[in-house]
């Protein structure tokens, strides 16, 4: 892999990823007269919930939905300047230019100001990950030598911005679709750096730390072996397993897991990371050969859970993982996060673990 690193012209970090030696992407300097990005993003703590808000008012102004000819993530031209200087790139990493997360480290006590009002300016990273400088191409349609690339950017970008001061975890995501609320096309995933932990993951530690007590052993491991053994399993080579977890919240949710236990993407072996590509794309076609007679590819998130920054014993319990879901429950109705879900957390799902994995089963490529 080679990597080129450089600047926009409003001093935003642009970073190219090349499966081979590829031209100098560097050369080609961004011509646009941009301002200073100025952010205005806070966090602020909800002392009932014991959770951190992001507010970021500025990125109401972000694009939404340009036309191909002035897409923000294609290759620049010379009637058109895009966040990409170069003509042509593989793999390309920028940081954002609306972040929900400001940049300017955290202040080193987290919960600052008197309660029940704490809050603090910055802290945090946002980046883009363009998987590919066709804009008309999705994920599924990568071939295997690109997905490799995508998984060397998501490694190095996880041990750089794990490196950051204030930072407690690194997500990496791909949204797309409108209907999940994607506002460009051209397919590309992001990366948090949070400067605090996210919900999922604290509840996930405390379960874990909590398993531990009462077992003696580590409880994702103990959900693969119960999953690989039962009947939602959907997909699995050597050294990974896809299935729908036993309490799914979405119609259509697959998590997928390496067979060997790692905390994030720098801890994946040789072996892992090879066996990757065709699985990850294996799973991503079922997805958009989930519901006949559906012209649009079919939406998703695909989360990538890792474990936090802080070392120690509660990192070392967490278990690098996909989650990958789709907010339709039919070809042309949507699972809407409604009373129950949005008003108090409590998913009420409309299939079946059970037969949302044989559907998935039944759709191999």
């Amino acid at each position: 892999m080679k990597k080129t690193v450089t600047q926009l012209a409003d001093g935003r970090e642009l970073i190219y990823y090349d499966a081979g030696d590829a031209e100098a992407r560097a050369a080609f300097a961004d011509q646009r007269p941009l301002e200073a990005v100025y952010t205005t993003s806070e966090t602020r703590f909800d002392p009932v919930q014991g959770e951190w808000v992001a507010v970021a008012a500025h990125r109401q102004g972000r694009p939404y939905l340009p036309p191909t000819n002035s897409c923000p993530l294609c290759p620049s031209t010379d009637q058109w300047h895009s966040e990409i200087p170069a003509p042509d790139y593989e793999v390309a990493v920028f940081e954002n230019r609306f972040p929900s997360l400001s940049g300017i480290p955290a202040p080193a006590d987290t919960l600052a100001g008197p309660l029940p009002h704490r809050a603090h300016l910055g802290g945090g990273r946002c980046e883009v990950v363009c998987f590919t400088s066709d804009h008309d191409a999705t994920f599924a349609g990568l071939d295997e030598a690109r997905v490799m690339l995508v998984l060397e950017a998501w490694t190095d970008r996880t041990a750089e911005l794990c490196a950051l001061p204030g930072i407690r975890q690194v997500y990496c995501f791909e949204n797309r679709g409108n209907e999940i609320g994607v506002t460009l096309t051209h397919p590309h995933g992001q990366i948090y750096a949070f400067p605090y932990l996210p919900p999922k993951t604290a509840r996930a530690q405390e379960s874990a730390a909590a398993h531990r007590a009462r077992t003696g052993r580590n409880l994702f491991d103990d959900v693969l072996v119960a999953e690989r053994a039962g009947e939602r399993v959907v997909l699995e080579n050597s050294e990974w397993t896809a299935f729908v977890p036993f309490a799914a919240r979405w119609p259509y949710e697959v998590h997928l897991y390496p067979n060997r236990r790692v905390g994030d993407f720098t801890r994946l072996d040789e072996a892992q990371r090879a066996a990757f590509p065709g699985a990850y794309l294996e799973l991503l076609g079922r997805f958009d050969r989930l519901f006949t007679g559906r012209s649009a590819p079919t939406p998703y998130i695909a989360a990538w859970h890792q474990a936090p920054v802080t070392p120690g014993e509660a990192r070392s319990e967490l278990a690098l993982h996909l989650e990958l879901f789709t907010v339709l429950r039919t070809a042309d109705k949507l699972k809407y996060l409604a009373g129950t879900e949005s008003g108090m957390g409590a998913f009420m799902n409309d299939v079946s673990p059970e037969r949302a994995a044989a559907r998935l089963r039944e759709v191999a490529g």
